[in-house]
C-alpha cells in the first residue's frame, strides 16, 4: 500500500447531510447509542475527562472538548468541541454549536469534521430515550403516558422527537419554562409535531412535575432551583438531562442511575453537590449499562433519577456512523490535498488526495 492510499481522505460534513441521515431514524440512533454505552461498560472505551475552557470577562460562556476513543465494532477516535453561549438565547440563535473530528484508528490522521450540534443533540436525547426505556421496564413500571418538559430549547425538542420516533405515546404532554415566549414556541412546536396528548403549559415546575410520570430537566440552570422532595412524591421517572436542577435532598429520596459515575461526579452537578454533602457515594444505585446488563435492581417505590454527564463515546458512535453513510451515499465533501505531504521526509510526494 502506497502513503497515499495509507492517508486517509479528509471530508468536512456539513449540518444538512447530518440532519438528513439522522432525521426518522431514531430508533437506529438510539441502538448505536445503547451499542457505545454496552462498549463503555465492558472497557473498550477511552473517555477522559471534559475539558472547560471558560473566560473571565464572559462567565456564562463556555467552550468544552470531549475527547475519546470508541472500541467494540466501530473503533474510531475523535474530539467533540461544543460551546455554550447561553446569551446567544436573547438574540434568538441556538445556545450551543459544536464540530466533531473523528481521527482514523490505524494512523490517526483526520478522517473528518462533522457539524456536531446535531449529532450531539441527537445522542443526547437517543440517551435519555433509551434510559426512560429501560429504567421503566427494570423497575416494573408501565410505560410512563404523562410526560413534562422543564426546559423548551433544542434538546427538549430532540428528547420529544426521539421519545416519539421510539414508538412512545403520550395522554398528557407538559411545559414549563421561565420563560413564557419559550414555552408558547415549544408548544407550537409540539401542535405541529402530530403530538397527540393533551398539551398543557405549566406556570410552575411544582405543577409540572406533581402532574408527571416522566420528568424533562433540560435547562440551562446553574445550581439546584428545585428543593422539594414532597413534590416528587408519586415517584416519577426523571431525565436530569441538564444535571443541575435538582438539590441533593432531592436525589436522597431518590434512585439515582447514572451513565458514568466519575464523569458525573465533577462540576457541581446534582450528583457532585449529593457527594460533597453526604460524603459518599452510596447513593448511587448504579450506571446505565448495569441496568442494560441487568446489575442493578431500580426500585419502584421510589422516585428514579437518570443523570447523564454526556460521553463522547456516544457522539463518537453517532458521528461514525454519519461518516460512513456519507461515504456509502457517495456524497461525501472532500478536501484535496487536506494533507500537503504524506511523506516522512519531504520527497516531493504530496497527495491528490484530502
Amino acid at each position: 500500500m502506497t502513503k497515499e492510499e495509507l492517508v486517509p481522505p479528509f471530508a468536512v460534513i456539513p449540518g444538512s447531510q447530518v440532519h438528513s441521515i439522522l432525521t426518522g431514524h431514531e430508533q437506529r440512533t438510539i441502538d448505536l447509542v445503547e451499542a457505545a454505552y454496552r462498549v463503555h461498560g465492558e472497557g473498550d472505551t477511552v473517555n477522559p475527562p471534559s475539558y472547560f475552557l471558560r473566560f473571565p470577562d464572559r462567565p456564562s460562556a463556555r467552550i468544552i472538548a470531549l475527547p475519546a476513543s470508541l472500541g467494540g465494532g466501530t473503533r474510531v477516535d475523535g474530539l467533540k468541541w461544543i460551546s455554550s453561549f447561553p446569551e446567544n438565547v436573547k438574540a434568538g440563535i441556538p445556545r450551543a454549536s459544536a464540530v466533531l473530528v473523528l481521527n482514523d484508528y490505524d494512523t490517526g490522521y483526520p478522517l473528518a469534521c462533522l457539524e456536531s450540534s446535531i449529532i450531539s443533540a441527537a445522542r443526547t436525547a437517543a440517551s435519555a430515550a433509551l434510559a426512560a426505556d429501560r429504567l421503566s421496564r427494570a423497575s416494573g413500571r408501565a410505560r410512563p403516558k404523562k410526560v413534562g418538559f422543564i426546559g423548551t430549547g433544542f434538546i427538549s425538542r430532540h428528547i420529544h422527537t426521539y421519545l416519539s420516533g421510539a414508538g412512545w405515546q403520550f395522554d398528557e404532554v407538559g411545559v414549563h419554562d421561565l420563560s413564557a415566549a419559550y414555552a408558547g414556541d415549544f408548544r407550537a412546536y409540539l401542535e405541529g409535531s402530530g403530538e397527540s396528548g393533551r398539551i398543557t403549559v405549566h406556570d410552575s415546575a411544582e405543577d409540572l412535575i406533581r402532574s408527571s410520570d416522566l420528568v424533562v430537566f433540560a435547562t440551562v440552570a446553574a445550581a439546584p432551583h428545585v428543593h422539594e422532595p414532597g413534590w416528587f412524591a408519586h415517584n416519577p421517572l426523571v431525565l436530569n438531562v441538564s444535571l443541575r436542577d435538582l438539590a441533593p435532598e432531592i436525589l436522597l429520596a431518590s434512585a439515582n442511575v447514572l451513565d458514568d459515575v466519575e464523569h458525573c461526579l465533577k462540576a457541581d452537578t446534582s450528583p457532585h453537590l449529593t457527594e460533597k454533602l453526604t460524603g459518599n457515594r452510596e447513593f448511587i444505585d448504579g450506571t446505565l449499562y448495569d441496568v442494560l446488563a441487568g446489575k442493578v435492581e431500580i426500585p419502584a417505590d421510589r422516585p428514579v433519577i437518570f443523570s447523564p454527564f454526556g460521553l463522547g463515546v456516544l457522539d463518537l458512535a453517532v458521528g461514525k456512523h454519519v461518516y460512513d453513510e456519507v461515504l456509502r451515499r457517495g456524497e461525501a465533501q472532500v478536501i484535496e490535498g487536506f494533507f500537503h505531504e504524506v511523506d516522512r521526509y519531504g520527497r516531493g510526494t504530496t497527495s491528490g488526495r484530502s
